[in-house]
C-alpha cells in the first residue's frame, strides 16, 4: 500500500472498515468557495472507514483553492495538473498515483457528506458483482434529489421533449427516475448523476480510465455504461447521504450548451445514425418548444443543431 495512505480509525478502534484502502479524490477548478465546506465534512463523513487518503486535483485554478486545500487539517494531498482538461482528466490525474488495490470515491466539491455516509455506502460494494454504489442525494433544504437516471434514448428525448422533464419522469418515460420505492429501499440503477460515486477497485481496474474525451458532463454516464457492460452492479443506497449545493449549469449557458452536446455525443457512441438524429431532433424539438423560458433553452438548442462550437 502507498505509503501516504492515512490510517484512519473511530475512536474505540470499532466498527471500522478494513482493506482495501479508500482514495477521496476531488477535483477542483476555481472551487474555493465551495471546497472548504466539503473538506470539513470530510471526518464525519468518513468516520468509521479505517485507511483513506484524500486527494485534490486542481484543475490550474485562479483562486486560493490549492492554498485552501494544502491548509485544512484534513491533510489532503494536492496535485496540480497546470491545465484545466476536464473533470475526467481530473480523476484520472489522481488515479494514476493511487494503490490498483483502493476503492475510489469521487466527490465534486460541493458535496457535503454527512456522518457516516461512507461506511453505509459501502454495503453497496458488497459481492462478486460490486461496481459503483451511490448514495441518497439531498438538497441544502433537505429534499431528496431526484438523481438516478435512466440511459438517455430516443425514448426518453422525444417524451421529455413533448410533455416536459417532470411529466416524462412520473410516466417512466424520462431520462430522470422517478420512482419513490426506489428513492426509498434503493436497488441496482443504470446511472446517477456523478456528483459523488464509490467505484471498487475492481471495477476500477476492469473499466480503466475515464473518458477524457468528455470534458464536463456524460463522463459518469459513459463510466457507468462501462461498469454494467463488465457484468458489474451500480446501485443506489438510500442509508448513505450526501447535501449537493450544485446547479452551476442552470445559470450557464455555456455549461447547458455543453452539457446537450456531451449527451448527443455519449448517445452517437452507443446507437447508429438514424438512432441518433433521432435523438437529437427530439433535443431540438423540446428546446425550440421552450425558447422563451431563458436563453439556456437558447444555447441547447444551438447545440443540438449543431450550431454551438464550444471550447
Amino acid at each position: 500500500m502507498d505509503a501516504s495512505v492515512k490510517k484512519r480509525k473511530t475512536p474505540n478502534g470499532s466498527g471500522t472498515i478494513g482493506k482495501p484502502p479508500l482514495a477521496v479524490v476531488t477535483v477542483a477548478y476555481n472551487s474555493a468557495s465551495v471546497l472548504a465546506g466539503l473538506l470539513d465534512s470530510l471526518s464525519a463523513g468518513l468516520e468509521g472507514i479505517a485507511e483513506y487518503e484524500v486527494i485534490v486535483v486542481d484543475n490550474d485554478s485562479h483562486d486560493t483553492s490549492v492554498a485552501l486545500a494544502l491548509a485544512h487539517p484534513i491533510g489532503a494531498r494536492v496535485i496540480r495538473t497546470g491545465r484545466n482538461g476536464g473533470y475526467s482528466a481530473g480523476i484520472n490525474a489522481a488515479v494514476a498515483t493511487i494503490d490498483t488495490r483502493a476503492d475510489l470515491l469521487v466527490l465534486n466539491p460541493d458535496i457535503r457528506l454527512l456522518p457516516g455516509a461512507i461506511r453505509n455506502l459501502y454495503t453497496g460494494l458488497n459481492g462478486a458483482s460490486a461496481g459503483i454504489a451511490v448514495p441518497q442525494v439531498r438538497g441544502e433544504d433537505g429534499s431528496i434529489s431526484k438523481s438516478i437516471r435512466r440511459e438517455p434514448s430516443v425514448v426518453t428525448a422525444w417524451s421529455e421533449a413533448l410533455v416536459g422533464g417532470r411529466l416524462a419522469a412520473q410516466m417512466g418515460l424520462g431520462e430522470l427516475v422517478d420512482s419513490p420505492l426506489l428513492y426509498r429501499d434503493g436497488g441496482a440503477i443504470e446511472w446517477a448523476t456523478g456528483a459523488i460515486l464509490l467505484v471498487s477497485a475492481k471495477a476500477r481496474r476492469i473499466v480503466g480510465d475515464w473518458d477524457e474525451s468528455f470534458f464536463l458532463y456524460s463522463e459518469e454516464v459513459d463510466y457507468c455504461h462501462r461498469v454494467r457492460a463488465a457484468g458489474l452492479d451500480v446501485r443506489y443506497i438510500p442509508v448513505s447521504q450526501a447535501v449537493h449545493i450544485g446547479g452551476d449549469y442552470h445559470s450557464s449557458d455555456f455549461l447547458t450548451a455543453l452539457m446537450t452536446a456531451n449527451r448527443i455525443v455519449y448517445h452517437r457512441r452507443h446507437h447508429g445514425i438514424v438512432s441518433t438524429a433521432l435523438f437529437r431532433l427530439g433535443i431540438a424539438v423540446g428546446e425550440l418548444m421552450r425558447l422563451a423560458i431563458g436563453s439556456g433553452h437558447r444555447s441547447s438548442l444551438s447545440a443540438a443543431l449543431g450550431l454551438w462550437r464550444g471550447r
